[in-house]
């Protein structure tokens, strides 16, 4: 047998902790952008909006 003894409780929690933590990894990979990326996609946003105000005709 090892010689070590190990408290359950606490091996329980360290092993749901790297789980999250490797979930949350996963969830960052998946949908994490950079501010770059954010910035970039908010001013074509912005110039979208204004291209289709521009074609909107008056009533």
């Amino acid at each position: 047998m090892s010689g070590g003894v190990i408290n359950l409780r606490t091996a329980r929690k360290q092993r749901a902790r790297v789980q999250k933590r490797a979930a949350g990894d996963a969830n960052a990979a998946r949908n994490g952008r950079s501010k770059a990326e954010r910035a970039a996609e908010a001013a074509r946003a912005a110039a979208e909006r204004r291209h289709l105000d521009g074609h909107k005709r008056e009533e």
